[in-house]
């Protein structure tokens, strides 16, 4: 049975001290923070160094993947600040050593003293746990490792300053029960550039070592002082929490006339397919223009996958462009309701990972194109392409983070919901308890399509599994349509298509705020589905 050696640290007091670089807020603790702590633990219970086993364990350790994080959750506490020792004893030790025993000056210790700010996190629970998946079956040799990191997990005595002090646990536990250990999940993603978790890799416990022995040298029999290096092999880590999703760049552009004297307005409903099609096209035209190659442009452009030998087709996945036309929300009449219009901007985004550099291409190489309207084997251009900044007001809609959404656009579910024809049943004359048992079963095949488009659109389970979701026809948008008057490529006609709204909730039922642009179903890549905050 598949299973993960677990390392667990409860907090005695619910607050954590640690920072990561430049004194910025770490949360949770990072992996490589607890990878420092066993080798302290370990050399204290070895006069000052690991003994052979712990050290096979910590270097097996440092060779694993970046460990899943369960964490509670944990907010920025006040601040405050505090007068501490200087660390400069060895000034002190030099006006000694010169025979300066007045106690005054920098012969005193009381002399040599700083402010420190501290801003703890504050912890809704009091255990970290930190997992590492193991292979199936678990060999023999890593059970010793396992075993010798747990006995050094319980000597553990503080993680992060000193005074956040833990109980510390190691044991072999089950896949389903690591699913169940409270508090939030963090997984690890991808390394990072900036800011992220550091994390051991090969040598850092020699590196460690080093460090520390360069320490406990940096005093010379002459007074002189030589700072130890800082700790340099480790890697750092993108870690989110599971509710969250990624966050997608944008390039955004508003439509004009072709004069550029005001906004160029296509009907949501019946036209937004036509302009998602013509940025299609001028996305084409430019990245053609610029030197991409034609397989990118087939795949990142126009979205077309392979087809292989035995002639099934391989889909090109996330990694595209989506253009999303986006219905204006505007304050209208007296109580100015917002109300979803007309589509005066457009908005490009893709929903892979690390697509920054080409929506970075295309905000320079977009703006002020034309888009140009094929119709009866004629093209003219119908609008111009204006770029507009992500901090835009109705661009804001569509991008910031919030918990409750609704379609501008309806949903086409990824699948029939009626396989097994409940309303053809329900127009011949039945009971009205056999209704509502047909009623139901059409809402939960709605309801699994729906859970299953949120999953397709690249969002974690955990939000679709616990999404609060209603649907219908008419829209939750005033201003918006009924769902089947929206146009739709022809092999998704056959698809029921909806309004929906969406809360998104956690595994406690807690509000989950996400961020934009949400699409979902089928045609994301062309608008349909898409969300506005609400």
């Amino acid at each position: 049975m598949p299973s993960r050696f677990c390392l667990s640290f409860r907090f005695l007091d619910p607050a954590f001290h640690g920072r990561s670089d430049g004194a910025a807020r770490e949360w949770p603790p990072s992996p490589l923070r607890v990878f420092q702590s066993l080798i302290a633990t370990a050399a204290r219970r070895n006069a000052g160094e690991p003994a052979s086993s712990v050290r096979a364990a910590l270097e097996w350790l440092e060779e694993q993947q970046p460990p899943v994080v369960f964490a509670p959750a944990g907010f920025e506490g006040a601040g405050r600040r505090l007068s501490v020792p200087n660390n400069a004893m060895d000034i002190v030790a030099r006006a000694w050593s010169r025979g300066n025993e007045s106690n005054s000056g920098d012969a005193n210790p009381a002399t040599h003293r700083t402010m420190k700010a501290v801003r703890p996190t504050l912890l809704l629970g009091d255990a970290t746990h930190y997992l590492w998946q193991l292979p199936d079956p678990v060999p023999d040799e890593v059970h010793g490792y396992v075993k010798s990191l747990s006995e050094v997990a319980s000597s553990t005595a503080a993680l992060g300053w000193g005074l956040d002090m833990v109980v510390g646990h190691g044991a072999i536990i089950s896949n389903d029960d690591a699913d169940a250990l409270p508090g939030e999940r963090w997984l690890p993603m991808n390394n990072a550039r900036e800011g992220g978790l550091r994390v051991p890799i090969g040598d850092t416990l020699k590196d460690v070592i080093d460090r520390h022995k360069r320490f406990l040298k940096r005093m010379d029999c002459d007074g002189s002082f030589a700072a130890p290096p800082p700790l340099s092999v480790y890697m750092k880590i993108n870690y989110r929490r599971a509710t969250d999703p990624q966050s997608h760049s944008v390039a955004a552009f508003s439509l004009l006339e072709l004069d550029a004297s005001g906004f160029r307005a296509f009907d949501a409903a019946r036209q937004a397919l036509t302009v998602a099609g013509m940025m299609r096209g001028a996305a084409k035209a430019a990245a053609t223009q610029a030197g991409w190659s034609e397989p990118k442009i087939d795949a990142f452009i126009l979205g077309h996958g392979d087809t292989i030998d035995s002639g099934a087709h391989i889909a090109v996945g996330p990694r595209r462009f989506a253009y999303l036309p986006l219905p204006s929300i505007e304050g209208r009449g007296e109580g100015r309701a917002r109300v979803a219009g007309s589509v005066r901007r457009v908005m490009l985004s893709s929903f892979a990972d690390d697509c920054e550099a080409e929506i970075a291409w295309a905000r320079r190489a977009l703006s002020g194109q034309e888009l140009i309207q094929e119709k009866k084997d004629q093209k003219r251009p119908v609008a111009l392409l204006s770029l507009i900044p992500a901090t835009e007001k109705v661009v804001g809609y569509y991008i910031q983070t919030a918990v409750a959404w609704a379609t501008v656009t309806p949903v086409v579910l990824p699948g029939y919901d009626d396989p097994k024809h409940f309303r053809r049943r329900m127009e011949r004359e039945i009971g009205a308890e056999e209704q509502k048992v047909l009623l139901e079963r059409l809402d939960d095949r709605i309801d699994g399509l729906l859970r299953k488009a949120i999953v397709q659109a690249g969002l974690p389970q955990v939000l679709a599994d616990h999404a609060e979701i209603e649907w219908r026809k008419v829209g939750f948008w005033p201003g918006t349509d009924l769902a089947d008057r929206y146009g739709v490529p022809d092999h998704l006609n056959r698809f029921p298509r909806f309004h929906v709204k969406i809360q998104w909730r956690d595994t406690q039922n807690r509000p989950v705020p996400v961020s934009g642009p949400i699409c979902l179903g089928g045609g994301r890549f062309y608008g349909l589905g898409l969300f506005a905050v609400i």
